[in-house]
C-alpha cells in the first residue's frame, strides 16, 4: 500500500475515533464531569466565551460540578448561560460559587442515552467505511496512472481492510464501554 495513502488513512480514522469519544464525553451518565459544560459559552463583556475560560470548573464528588468565576460580577451570566443550554441541570449560587447538581437518570432515559450511544457509533463507523472506500479510490487511481502494480494495489485494499476491521472493532469496544457506564447506577 502506498504510504502516503496509509498514513493519512490512519490519521482520518484516528480522527474518527476522537470525534467519538468527545461526543460520548458529552453525554451524561448521572455522573458529574466537566466535560458537561464543554459547550456552554458565556457573555464575557459582550463577546461569547466558552466558561472554562472564564471560570475554574471543579468535581468536588461524584454528583456535584462546582464552578466558580474568576470575577464575581459574570455568575449571573454564567446562570443564564446554563439555564439556556439543553443540559437540563439548574445552577445553585451562593453568590461566590455556582454548583450543578447531576440528578441520577431514570431507567428510561438510560435507555434513551444508549440509544444515542450507539447512533454515534454507528455514525463512526460509516465515517470510517467512508474513508476506506476513499483510501480504495485513491489506490485505484494510482494504479490507473501506472504509479502503482496491480498486486501493491491488491495488498493496499487488503490492508485498508485491516485498518477498518481495526478501528470498527475499537468503535464497538467504545460504545460497550459507555453503555456499561450509563448503565451503572
Amino acid at each position: 500500500m502506498d504510504k502516503e495513502i496509509k498514513k493519512q488513512t490512519v490519521e482520518h480514522m484516528e480522527k474518527a475515533i476522537e470525534h467519538l469519544n468527545h461526543e460520548l464525553s458529552q453525554i451524561r451518565t448521572g455522573r458529574a464531569s466537566t466535560t458537561l459544560l464543554d459547550m456552554i459559552k458565556v457573555d464575557y463583556f459582550g463577546a461569547q466565551t466558552p466558561l472554562k475560560h472564564v471560570a475554574n470548573i471543579s468535581v468536588p464528588d461524584a454528583k456535584t460540578i462546582m464552578i466558580q468565576p474568576f470575577q464575581p460580577n459574570i455568575l449571573q451570566n454564567i446562570e443564564k448561560a446554563i439555564h439556556a443550554s439543553d443540559l437540563g441541570l439548574t445552577p445553585n449560587s451562593d453568590g461566590h460559587v455556582i454548583r450543578l447538581m447531576i440528578p441520577q437518570p431514570t431507567e428510561e432515559r438510560r435507555l434513551e442515552i444508549i440509544k444515542i450511544v450507539k447512533k454515534n457509533g454507528e455514525d463512526t463507523k460509516v465515517s470510517i467505511r467512508n474513508i476506506r472506500r476513499e483510501a480504495i479510490e485513491k489506490l485505484r487511481a494510482a494504479e490507473k496512472a501506472h504509479e502503482l502494480p496491480e498486486d501493491d494495489r491488491h495488498r493496499g485494499e487488503k490492508e485498508t481492510q485491516e485498518l477498518t476491521d481495526k478501528y470498527t472493532s475499537k468503535i464497538d469496544e467504545i460504545v460497550v464501554a459507555k453503555e456499561e457506564e450509563v448503565m451503572t447506577v
